[in-house]
């Protein structure tokens, strides 16, 4: 039996992993930060820390290969519970911005595939918007408390589509010069100048968005045992998809290259780039919006499934086996169907103040999406930290842990390649916290998103240490 559930070989660890950990919006949202020269930040991101990255995600997947609690289980058999519980809390509230995101997603690709353009998000007001985001967000969170699962289904078929028409994005626009003899938008792409960075401030506040795109590998930790020879195969995995992200962002890069100019690009291409670069392919090989819609209809569907998805199931990694220690009881009470009710009223109130606060003071829709997108870029990266800080508690536990597969089996420079990743990602979510000039507008503007950028992470890792303190009370309580 043991033998017939290793049946991964590296390639199909490779493929798996890019499914999960890549997407079109990883390349546009990039190419808007830095341009031609994200080429090369590219090249160093995966070199230098999406390789070690996923190379230690494979390894603490190996070592606690039984273990189903993720990062706060590793975490766990390393440290504590205290740490578990922080872990298990940083993994789940990082989603709240990423769940206030997922509505104005779901409108930008309804708008476009009703009205082919992008005047959604360049004439909306703010705040209308906003209401309107925080009403469909409940509607959401209905649905799932209700354990709707339909949405989970097309979650699936959707994924996969993302994934062709990533691809299919890449072979037709690098070849849309070729094959329709349209001019490419960039001047001097074919000059080395055009790719190299600047490595100034400016540069280092976008370090975050590239952290946030190759992110996640840690879910691929539970296929490291089901690996035919872990200690072979999966490096060589790892290895492989760091090549096709690579390729991927790459050619991705050349291909905007071609379809936006580099050094003129729309305001509004955070939130409107990938239709625009659809319909102008529609344009080139004379098929009109079809390109356009398809995507619309895939990133809508997408978009909602995630949406379902990540109300329901990080609350449930953070309160299904939740200690009474740190978690108080009333947390974890359950209605007839599973769903812990007070949860998703605790996920209501952050995620509709993340919705609604930022409209009192960001002017426009377009800069309102562009800072919403860079505060998850900030945010969502702090879960890394526990995997990097997992990798070096057991970097210092070697003797104590077997596993099938080592990443370095010299405990200093393991230690040290935790460090280094940790410190990096954190270098970048400090740094990213810098309000993006085309977002903030005026100088008022400005202060208010450093001020949202700066509190956001800190109230909502602060509100982790809360709950512990109400879980001892309710137990000093029930003592006396």
């Amino acid at each position: 039996m043991a033998a017939e559930q290793k049946q991964l070989r590296w390639y199909n660890i490779a493929l798996l992993a890019f499914v999960a950990v890549w997407g079109l919006g990883n390349v546009v949202n990039n190419f808007y930060n830095q341009g031609l020269t994200v080429v090369v930040s590219w090249i160093l991101i995966m070199i230098l820390y999406f390789v070690p990255y996923t190379l230690m995600v494979g390894q603490l997947g190996a070592t606690f290969a039984t273990e189903g609690g993720g990062v706060s289980s590793w975490i766990q058999n390393l440290s504590g519970k205290r740490l578990a519980y922080f872990a298990a809390w940083t993994y789940w509230v990082v989603h709240v911005p990423y769940l206030a995101q997922k509505p104005q997603a779901i409108m930008i690709a309804f708008s476009w595939l009703f009205q082919s353009n992008g005047k959604f998000i360049n004439e909306s007001n703010p705040l209308i918007v906003q209401t309107l985001c925080l009403v469909l967000f409940l509607l959401f969170m209905w649905m799932s408390s209700r354990g709707i699962t339909t949405l989970n289904r097309l979650g699936s078929i959707a994924g996969s589509a993302m994934f062709v028409l990533s691809i299919l994005f890449i072979i037709l626009g690098v070849s849309a010069p070729m094959m329709t003899g349209s001019s490419i938008a960039t001047a001097h792409m074919d000059q080395l100048s055009s790719y190299i960075p600047k490595f100034d401030f400016n540069y280092l506040t976008t370090i975050a968005m590239l952290v946030f795109a190759v992110g996640g590998a840690e879910k691929i930790s539970p296929y490291v045992n089901k690996t035919h020879n872990p200690a072979k195969e999966f490096p060589k995995g790892m290895i492989a998809l760091a090549i096709m992200v690579a390729v991927s962002a790459i050619l991705g890069s050349f291909a905007m290259g071609m379809i936006f100019d580099a050094h003129h690009m729309p305001a509004d291409l955070y939130a409107n780039g990938a239709y625009m670069a659809f319909q102008r392919l529609g344009d080139f090989y004379h098929v009109g919006n079809i390109f356009m819609w398809i995507y619309a209809v895939t990133n809508a569907m997408a978009s909602m499934a995630a949406l379902a998805v990540s109300i329901d199931a990080p609350l449930r990694m953070l309160l299904a086996d939740a200690d009474t220690h740190f978690i108080p009881k009333a947390m974890t009470k359950t209605n007839s169907r599973g769903v812990y009710i007070n949860g998703y009223k605790m996920t209501a109130v952050l995620v509709g103040l993340i919705i609604m606060i930022p409209a009192l003071g960001i002017h426009g829709m377009n800069g309102l999406y562009g800072w919403l997108l860079n505060l998850n870029a900030i945010v969502m990266p702090m879960r890394y930290l526990w995997v990097f800080l997992a990798y070096m508690l057991l970097s210092r536990q070697m003797d104590k842990f077997h596993s099938d597969y080592m990443f370095v089996k010299n405990k200093s420079v393991a230690f040290i390649f935790g460090l280094w990743c940790f410190l990096f990602t954190a270098f970048a979510c400090i740094l990213g916290m810098t309000p993006k000039a085309a977002f903030a507008g005026d100088t008022k503007t400005w202060w208010f998103q450093l001020a949202l950028n700066v509190l956001t992470p800190i109230v909502l890792l602060l509100l982790g240490l809360i709950l512990p303190i109400i879980a001892r009370r309710h137990e000093i309580a029930e003592k006396l």
